[in-house]
């Protein structure tokens, strides 16, 4: 029975680590998201509403982070972009990895070390998460951009 302390340990922080990695693009529009829905809530909207308005603002949020994104050919837009929706998931991560090393890191130094580790770590993976959401437009938009090149007839086909 003891043995599974550790496993169930290790598997639960490795879930952690996941959910934490994978959810990390979403902290700009889940930070817009409460606050609409904190100033919805003491302006009056009701349990219903704030809830609704809440939501709908995050998710307008991600939407036009994407599609901004998508759309900007300037790499010193999109990196703007990017850093808006890396910078909240860089102090998120960084107040988890911290909060989480203090269960098993007894010097201060190294929890520190931890954190600012971890805080790049998320970071990054919420950058990269934006740039891989969202897929390039073509250098040159007069052209049509193919994924597939169309097939060769063979000579069989010419005979018929």
């Amino acid at each position: 029975m003891l043995a599974f302390g550790p496993l169930l340990n290790f598997a639960g922080i490795g879930l952690f680590c996941w959910l934490i990695f994978t959810l990390a693009v979403y902290a700009l529009p889940f930070f817009v998201g409460l606050n609409v829905f904190l100033m919805a809530l003491h302006g009056g909207a009701g349990i219903l509403g704030a809830p609704l308005a809440g939501i709908a603002a995050g998710g307008i949020t991600l939407a036009i982070g994407q599609r901004a994104f998508a759309m900007t050919r300037s790499g010193i837009i999109r990196a703007i972009i990017a850093a808006l929706f890396a910078v909240p998931a860089t102090l998120a991560g960084y107040q988890v990895v911290f909060v989480m090393s203090q269960v098993g890191v007894p010097s201060l130094a190294w929890r520190e070390i931890f954190a600012c580790l971890g805080a790049i770590f998320i970071g990054g993976a919420a950058w990269t998460r934006l740039t891989i959401f969202t897929e390039g437009r073509p250098l040159d938009s007069g052209t049509e951009a193919r994924r597939d090149p169309q097939p060769v007839l063979s000579a069989a086909a010419h005979q018929q």
